[in-house]
């Protein structure tokens, strides 16, 4: 017989855990905060929600609707992995991150061309890149 009270308890902190480790789960949850965040604004776009200039989304291009569905499906996906702090979220994430950054840095005309949201993906990536490495130097081999 097994004893099922242990079934709803919090998962334990994994002594093994190193300071980078920790600093870059944590990282991990707040980007995907973000993210959620992120794919809760594309969809409310999508369904016509909080948008201001009375434009609707059948109304829009062809280009800027495919980029919104896009980004309101991987966002979410990549909110799930990153908290989840799964290495298919961070791929997913980084997907997103640099789809994001592309397309409003060399396709200016879906989404504007709004260097204010490109530049703080670069600082994202590179946040994660340097945690990553450092969490990777601390494992023990």
């Amino acid at each position: 017989m097994t004893d099922q009270t242990g079934a709803l308890e919090a998962p334990k902190l994994d002594k093994r855990q190193t300071v980078w480790t920790r600093r870059l789960v944590l990282f991990l949850r707040i980007m995907a905060v973000v993210s959620l965040s992120k794919g809760i604004y594309h969809w409310s776009l999508v369904l016509g929600i909080g948008d201001g200039d009375g434009s609707t989304f059948e109304q829009a291009g062809m280009a800027w609707q495919a980029a919104t569905v896009f980004f309101a499906v991987i966002d979410l996906v990549a909110a799930v992995g990153l908290w989840l702090a799964a290495a298919w979220g961070g791929v997913v994430w980084l997907t997103a991150s640099i789809s994001m950054a592309a397309i409003e840095l060399f396709f200016p005309q879906v989404f504007g061309g709004r260097l204010w949201i490109a530049i703080p993906e670069f600082i994202a990536i590179a946040i994660y890149i340097g945690l990553a490495l450092m969490a990777g130097r601390e494992r023990p081999d």
